[in-house]
């Protein structure tokens, strides 16, 4: 997880353009043949997608600015792996 990248991908994609992408990288993570390494990359950009989708509703549905909705999405990641 990248909070740059996550903050850059919300600012200049639409939510369901993210949701879009991140279908079609998860159907390409579902193949056979894709190998490890790939997986690792694929994973990293699912996440990162998911972060930027996750800030689009807490700007949208709670208000927030892009500044807090950063800040809320970092903590309760943070606070996941804490719990684990």
């Amino acid at each position: 997880m990248k909070l740059p990248i996550i903050k850059h991908l919300q600012k200049n994609n639409e939510a369901e353009k993210l949701e879009h992408t991140m279908e079609v990288l998860e159907s390409f993570s579902e193949h056979r043949s894709v190998k490890e390494e790939e997986m690792d990359v694929v994973g990293e950009l699912i996440t990162n997608i998911a972060g930027a989708i996750e800030m689009h509703k807490l700007i949208k549905e709670e208000g927030m600015s892009e500044k807090d909705a950063a800040n809320t999405f970092a903590q309760r990641v943070l606070g996941s792996i804490d719990r684990n």
